[in-house]
């Protein structure tokens, strides 16, 4: 049965035609990846820009730190741009600004106090760079980039305090872009803080764009008062040391942890340095507020009782490198796992990350711990809204048209279900993809044909863009294939082989098992170089023979296709 095609119904692209200056709305990044988030608003000579994030590498991009968006027509428009708002201290939200903002002519940073902290503190890491203009803002306040953007700053509800979102007034009429954000509920499970919506929707709202990353996902947010009553009531049952894994920004669920703690008369231990750091700012802030003595150094642990030691730690997706992950492999200098310890992973599994969490509680639980997890019981409340939650803010902005950001396009394509349920005309919902410009008048949004460069940039040590598709591809193939290098040392007078050639292989074959193949290739080798002696003939073409001919007889013989190195030493 011949396979079906399936491609993307793509968007209906027109040129740009009319002379009046549209509003353009340019995505950069996070809406074909989860992370990477970065778009930008354009009209005429004023650009404002929102978040500059940064995604973690995935199985196709072996050895890269991470991935950043291309600001390749930012970096050329520099002149223009006004300002770059950041929403909250997510790193992908903020994680690319010491990567790009020079490129963006280092304008002023608008965000809300914690966000500042956060990213000032990192930028310290880059000392070449020159200091961060960083303004603050607050909910209510108001900036204006020039004679046609402002932008208004409203509350959001999500993981991290001070995340806001935006309400630009511009000619065509007033966008809102809204972050990451989720509802929270009361005790009487009550939607919280839906006036700060409904007030939005008074305004004629003719553009919204809204977070699709749990589009898909049906019902409602677990309310943080019910994943806060879970968790005290695991904590009161342990009796042993109890080990709490999440995301070191997750301030507001690690606040609520603390206060159990001290209720519980625990002394609290932090393992993780990202954690640590933003504990320190929460704490210089004043947003978690902590008595003395509580909060002690991990070498003082063993002053202590089991029952009286709560340890918050980085790692809860198995994270190779993290805390947690040092702790279940007996490699943390001052935590050994042992029978009644109690590990509380609170925090969903970021897909991709399946395979390390699961070595992670196997190892814990083969040393007599008990581990716990959202899946058993709720000790974890996403971020993101659910459908109902999203159709009923749909509902109460009541926008003309709507841009589903952030997530795959299967997710946004599940909030234009939302938007449509919630009454937005189909047509009126505008699926872009990364570099999509989106003009926009008083009266319609069209997708221009040309699209803005919006490659990935990938992150490796210090080279940032340095590693392309050609370096990932030869990545691949050695992840998969392995590698084998032939080393061919040829007299320089005569073009004869000077000794038996050096084989070395690596991921591809183990060579004490396999002298007959190898002999094989020996025999090859010597019959190319001996076609080719006469002819005078240079390096670059011997090697180029020596990878095609032994390439396909590695093949031919193992149905693999090692990257085959030639070396040919003249002398």
């Amino acid at each position: 049965m011949q396979k079906k095609e399936i491609t993307k119904k793509p968007i209906k692209k027109t040129p740009s035609s009319s002379k009046e200056p549209k509003l353009k709305i340019i995505p950069l990044g996070g809406l074909e990846e989860v992370g990477k988030n970065m778009l930008f608003l354009e009209y005429e000579d004023e650009i404002v820009v929102v978040d500059a994030g940064l995604q973690f590498p995935e199985e196709t991009t072996p050895g890269i730190d991470f991935i950043i968006p291309n600001v390749s027509y930012l970096e050329k428009n520099k002149h223009k741009v006004k300002g770059l708002i950041i929403t909250h201290g997510h790193y992908d939200h903020t994680g690319a600004i010491p990567y790009v903002i020079g490129k963006l002519g280092n304008p002023t940073v608008y965000c809300a106090p914690i966000t500042k902290a956060m990213i000032v503190k990192r930028h310290e890491e880059f000392r070449n760079l020159p200091k961060l203009d960083v303004e603050v803002v607050n909910p209510g306040d108001k900036v204006k980039f020039g004679k046609h953007l402002q932008a208004e700053f409203f509350e959001l509800d999500h993981t991290i305090p001070d995340t806001v979102g935006t309400i630009f007034t511009t000619p065509i009429g007033n966008v809102v872009h809204f972050t990451d954000f989720k509802l929270d509920y009361d005790n009487n499970g009550k939607p919280i803080g839906m006036d700060v919506f409904k007030k939005i929707g008074e305004g004629n709202v003719h553009t919204l764009m809204i977070d699709s990353t749990n589009a898909d996902v049906g019902g409602r947010t677990v309310s943080e008062r019910l994943v806060e009553e879970n968790l005290e009531s695991l904590f009161d049952k342990a009796e042993g040391r109890i080990v709490v894994a999440t995301f070191a920004s997750l301030l507001t669920r690690l606040r609520e942890i603390i206060n159990i703690g001290i209720k519980l008369k625990r002394k609290i231990f932090i393992s993780g340095y990202s954690m640590k750091s933003n504990l320190e700012i929460a704490q210089n802030l004043g947003f978690i507020k902590v008595p003395k003595g509580t909060i002690l150094p991990l070498e003082e642990m063993k002053k202590y009782d089991d029952d009286k030691i709560m340890v918050l730690s980085t790692g809860a997706q198995g994270e190779s490198n993290a805390s947690l992950m040092r702790i279940a492999n007996g490699e943390h200098r001052f935590f050994e796992t042992k029978p009644g310890d109690s590990f509380i992973l609170s925090s969903s599994i970021i897909p991709g990350n399946e395979r390390g969490v699961q070595i992670l509680k196997d190892n814990l639980t083969r040393q007599g711990a008990k581990v716990f997890q959202s899946r058993d019981i709720d000790i974890h409340s996403s971020g993101h809204a659910p459908q109902e939650e999203l159709r009923d803010v749909i509902k109460l902005v009541k926008p003309k048209f709507l841009i589903p950001t952030h997530g795959y396009y299967f997710m946004r394509s599940a909030n234009r279900e939302n938007a449509v349920e919630s009454g937005v005309k189909r047509e009126n919902v505008i699926l872009l993809d990364n570099g999509d410009i989106a003009e926009i008048s008083k009266t319609d949004i069209k997708v221009q044909i040309q699209q803005v460069e919006a490659s990935q940039v990938l992150v490796d040590g210090l080279g940032v863009g340095d590693v392309g598709e050609v370096v990932l591809r030869d990545r691949r193939v050695l992840s998969q294939e392995g590698m084998i290098v032939i080393i061919a040392t040829l007299s320089k007078h005569s073009g004869r082989l000077l000794k038996n050639p050096d084989i070395i292989s690596r991921g591809f074959i183990y060579l004490k098992e396999n002298r007959e193949m190898l002999n094989e290739v020996r025999r090859r080798l010597r019959r190319i170089v001996d076609r080719t002696k006469n002819q005078h003939s240079d390096a670059d073409y011997i090697k180029s023979l020596i990878r095609d001919q032994i390439g396909e007889f590695l093949y031919r013989k193992t149905k693999r296709r090692p990257m085959v190195l030639p070396v040919v030493i003249e002398v």
